[in-house]
């Protein structure tokens, strides 16, 4: 009798932890179906609390293919920064011409080394996506949509923002929560907001961000990368 009910206890808290972790499952297995299309589209923006500390109007905008190129767009001020990506190579478009990270790099006057680091750290919406979700405590499902707050440490590292080397912001407070978007078993946009103190080199501020990706044009997304960047790609 006892083994019976010590059984039937360990099958019902096994059957609630399935059940908890079926939802991220779910998103899971839609981020991987993103990261199986043959190419996609996006487009991504940042908001913060009040309006301000939006560093990228407009958002950026991009396109990627399986195996193949990616390309982003960022309007930044009152220009647009293009830059073309295949595997750890990169091309970035300033004024009128094309020239490799390498070159961008040499040039203390632009922003190559920025540009450098962002390739260096990109990482595809789909890869995006099933990391979110695993920076969840654990996602619930209403309404159509996944939704769950971040932990500590997901909710840190997303604060950090691709930010470490030997001299990286101090984060205290770190909280935000995370939601996913999925139709028919595929993932269509996903957010995450964060909230917590920065302090970088002596200066403090206050972050409340949110972040959201929309995905469109799977499978149809047309990909055309200029022959000038792809030059300075190889």
């Amino acid at each position: 009798m006892i083994k019976s009910v010590a059984f039937g206890v360990m099958a019902l808290v096994a059957g609630l932890a399935f059940a908890a972790d079926a939802p991220k499952d779910d998103v899971v297995k839609a981020a991987k179906k993103l990261g199986d299309a043959a190419n996609y589209s996006w487009k991504t923006t940042a908001e913060s609390a009040g309006g301000g500390g939006q560093n990228r109007p407009g958002g950026t905008e991009g396109k990627i293919e399986k195996g193949g190129f990616t390309m982003l767009s960022m309007p930044r001020a009152q220009s647009t920064t293009e830059v073309v990506i295949k595997g750890t190579k990169g091309a970035i478009k300033t004024a009128d011409a094309w020239q490799s990270l390498e070159e961008a790099a040499a040039d203390t006057q632009g922003p190559g080394r920025f540009m450098g680091r962002m390739v260096q750290n990109f990482k595809a919406p789909a890869v995006q996506a099933e990391e979110l979700a695993g920076k969840t405590k654990e996602l619930k499902l209403a309404d159509g949509v996944y939704s769950g707050d971040l932990t500590e440490d997901g909710a840190k590292s997303l604060m950090m923002g691709g930010r470490g080397g030997n001299n990286p912001p101090e984060i205290a407070g770190a909280k935000g929560s995370a939601k996913f978007w999925v139709k028919d078993g595929a993932l269509t946009k996903f957010s995450f907001n964060v909230q917590g103190k920065v302090t970088f080199n002596n200066n403090e501020r206050e972050v409340d961000r949110t972040t959201t990706t929309e995905i469109k044009d799977v499978g149809s997304t047309k990909m055309d990368v200029p022959e000038d960047a792809k030059k300075k790609i190889g």
